[in-house]
């Protein structure tokens, strides 16, 4: 079983860096960005530091490469929060010092995209942190929500076990960002009937692997940070799904294609992201929506029926792109408790 390197975390008063890995949309959007560091400053008591790349659009991988060196290499920066994703971070990888990176290790904090760093720096050895970003959760219009906000703040600044409690509500339905009116009212919100559990009969604990599943698949077309299956043998398997709302049978194939290169079966457990069913492109009632996440999950289970019948699974966790959101540990312990139903981090 691989040890992984928790960084040392950030104290109230340090700087904490924020970065733009993936897309320079501070630039297009203050509104939710300035709220965010706003929340930086004022709710955790840290120190927002802003780097060439980002408010920049159309930042080429290298710049945004050397903005990741700059932050780590600094003894100041105690920490490293993306704004938000984007859709080609896998392009910055190949400009990446990972022996830098290494030297210099920080807790690192993002989703989405940034899946591609936090595999990164989980092949160096390093523990990061699926979750929290400055637009989206510190951004959020009204308040940031209270499971949330107590999530992140614990993955910032404590190194214990944390629990992930289920959410009695969630949110899907989005205000424009370039609309002030939309960060006068918090998002509205929806009762959530919890999680699913399926071979829920033991207990599993392992380092957690994983992300955005849109993102995994170019990983593993690109033949990139996705080590030999056996590397994997007892992680427990995080997957989440974006606001760009794939169909079901895309999730499957993805995931056949996870269970032909032999990864499904090395997981004896997996923690699967409620769906994210609502979008601008995608303005689903409250029927489509459940018939959307429905799909998805049974997507999911033909999957593991398939090429890991014995693997444990909950379903409609709140990690990756839900309201609220709860932080994962990538390479940090996971424990998932079947029988007590319980699901337990370690920051």
């Amino acid at each position: 079983m691989v040890d992984f390197l928790y960084p040392p975390k950030p104290r109230p008063g340090d700087r904490i860096a924020v970065l733009s890995p993936s897309s320079g949309l501070p630039g297009l959007f203050p509104l939710p960005y300035e709220l965010g560091l706003r929340r930086l400053r004022d709710d955790f008591g840290l120190e927002p530091v802003e780097y060439p790349t980002t408010r920049k659009m159309g930042a080429s991988p290298q710049e945004r490469a050397a903005d990741l060196h700059a932050a780590f290499a600094d003894p100041d920066i105690k920490a490293v929060i993306a704004t938000i994703g984007g859709d080609d971070q896998i392009t910055v990888l190949p400009h990446l010092d990972g022996d830098l990176l290494r030297a210099h290790p920080k807790p690192f904090l993002g989703y989405s995209d940034n899946t591609n760093l936090l595999l990164f720096l989980r092949n160096l050895g390093i523990v990061g942190y699926h979750g929290g970003s400055v637009m989206v959760e510190l951004g959020r219009p009204g308040a940031m929500h209270p499971a949330t906000a107590d999530s992140l703040r614990a993955a910032l600044f404590t190194s214990g076990t944390y629990e992930l409690n289920r959410s009695g509500e969630y949110g899907d339905v989005n205000g424009p960002w370039e609309d002030p009116s939309t960060f006068e009212a918090e998002p509205s919100m929806e009762r959530s009937y919890g999680w699913t559990w399926h071979n829920g009969h033991r207990v599993v604990e392992g380092a957690g692997w994983g992300g955005n599943v849109e993102i995994l698949s170019w990983l593993l077309m690109a033949g990139r940070e996705v080590l030999p299956a056996e590397s994997y043998a007892g992680d427990v398997l995080f997957l989440e799904t974006s606001e760009e709302m794939p169909r079901a049978e895309d999730v499957y194939r993805i995931l056949r294609a996870m269970g032909e290169r032999g990864l499904l079966r090395q997981f004896p457990a997996l923690l699967m992201g409620r769906a994210k069913s609502w979008s601008f492109e995608n303005r689903f009632d409250a029927g489509q929506k459940e018939r959307y996440r429905a799909e998805q999950r049974e997507a999911v289970l033909r999957a593991l029926r398939q090429y890991a019948p014995d693997t444990m699974a909950v379903f409609d966790v709140d990690l990756g792109h839900t309201d609220p959101q709860l932080v994962v540990p990538v390479g940090g312990r996971i424990r998932v408790d079947g029988p007590a139903r319980r699901i337990t981090v370690t920051y």
